[in-house]
């Protein structure tokens, strides 16, 4: 390895200022006891539905275009850049997967998707990077400009195509979804049995072995390859410097505007791939304003796992779950996790008290006690809070993990070529 490489390495500090890393162990036993407190809420709700099969499929289908956003803005954010434009990237794709995938196929529609992404990346590095253009301003701007693009595009192409309209494309070819014989229908049985625990595992490993879409397998292959590229190789070393400290890392060589560049295109082409993968597997078709604000959630997502890949794998999984269980069984089923959130608060007021935070943990026990009660006085809860159900997660995740994050030094601040010497 270079000198300049050891350099950029010592320029770009610990994560999460000295606390301990989400590292593979911690995300296995927060999903371990995730596990145990979901399964614990099944026995006592009776809420059957938590995790069959079918939830767990239909959460991963939900939560892979989040989670392709978010490791947008992990790429660009790392490198220095805020990407709030992630919704009108995923825009573009959704547009230009659809179009290119209903003429000539899926995969060459997942194609075009990237590259429609790649294209509002591009355009986000050269106003941000080149022309110094406030990074929040400049992403509203795609989004916006996104929208209005697509809309144009859409009269005169897939309103003139058989099957579509202004607003929605004609049908495209379903990628090949994989489903393992025999333990597939294995794992099913069992997860029938509703047993503590053991049911449980057996659903969420059946969802994942059940129906899965290649470009799902590719989505998930993404969260380790962007941790190996980023943490384990030279280029993602120097790209980290440009968003710790893009002075120091030119001072030792490194080009800060290519790897900005580089850092906001890929960015923009994992969001183009989320868009193209609601459109082409999700979907079906596409359909005007199908994002639904998933764009957003990304970056939440990406800020609940503190800029880590694996952090924000789990705040994608959340938020997919959530979202699935709005659409399956609804009310029951969003009930049921009012039993959830009172546990959660109610092990959090026994950790700040051990922590000596005596108005968090009267705060926490005041809203934990309201959700038993709530939970308890009901059968089921208002329409409009299953729909609000995802929203309201990102919301309270955001709130309760706020303390520990610590975002890239650099991140969204201007930057130009000498400006340290």
């Amino acid at each position: 390895m270079s000198t300049s490489t050891v350099s950029a390495t010592n320029a770009a500090p610990k994560e999460g200022g000295g606390r301990r890393k989400l590292t593979l162990p911690w995300i296995l036993l927060i999903i371990a006891a995730g596990l145990v407190l979901i399964s614990l809420v099944r026995t006592i709700s009776g809420a059957s539905d938590l995790t069959s099969v079918g939830q767990i499929s239909g959460a991963l289908e939900l939560a892979v275009p989040i989670g392709l956003a978010g490791l947008g803005g992990l790429w660009a954010e790392r490198a220095g850049v805020v990407n709030i434009g992630l919704e009108g990237m995923m825009v573009l794709g959704t547009w230009f997967g659809a179009w290119a995938g209903f003429q000539w196929g899926p995969w060459t529609g997942v194609a075009f998707g990237i590259i429609g992404g790649a294209l509002g990346g591009l355009l986000h590095a050269i106003v941000t990077v080149t022309f110094g253009v406030n990074h929040i301003v400049s992403g509203v701007a795609i989004n916006i400009l996104a929208i209005g693009v697509t809309r144009y595009l859409s009269n005169f192409t897939f309103a003139e195509a058989e099957g579509g309209s202004s607003k929605q494309s004609p049908r495209i070819d379903s990628i090949t979804e994989i489903t393992v014989p025999g333990l597939a229908d294995w794992l099913a049985d069992l997860q029938a049995k509703h047993w503590f625990l053991v049911s449980d595992i057996a659903g969420v490993l059946g969802g994942l072995v059940t129906g899965l879409s290649l470009l799902t397998v590719v989505a998930l292959l993404l969260v380790p390859g962007t941790w190996w590229v980023l943490w384990r190789t030279a280029f993602g070393l120097r790209l980290r410097s440009c968003g710790e400290n893009p002075v120091a890392a030119e001072s030792l060589g490194v080009n800060v505007y290519k790897y900005k560049y580089i850092a906001v295109v890929v960015s923009g082409g994992l969001a183009g791939l989320a868009g193209a993968f609601l459109a082409i597997v999700a979907t079906g078709i596409y359909q005007e304003g199908q994002t639904g604000g998933r764009g957003y959630i990304g970056l939440a997502a990406m800020i609940f796992g503190n800029w880590m890949p694996g952090g924000m794998a789990l705040g994608a999984g959340l938020f997919g779950f959530t979202d699935s269980l709005k659409l399956r069984g609804g009310a029951e089923n969003v009930h049921a996790m009012l039993l959830l959130i009172a546990i959660l608060l109610t092990l959090a007021v026994i950790w700040q008290l051990y922590k000596k935070k005596y108005v968090s943990a009267v705060v926490s026990a005041v809203v934990a006690g309201g959700l038993y009660a709530w939970y308890a006085l009901t059968d089921q809860v208002p329409s409009q809070f299953v729909d609000a159900a995802p929203y309201v997660t990102t919301l309270l995740v955001l709130a309760l993990s706020a303390q520990r994050l610590r975002m890239p030094k650099a991140d969204g601040m201007p930057y130009r070529k000498g400006q340290g010497k």
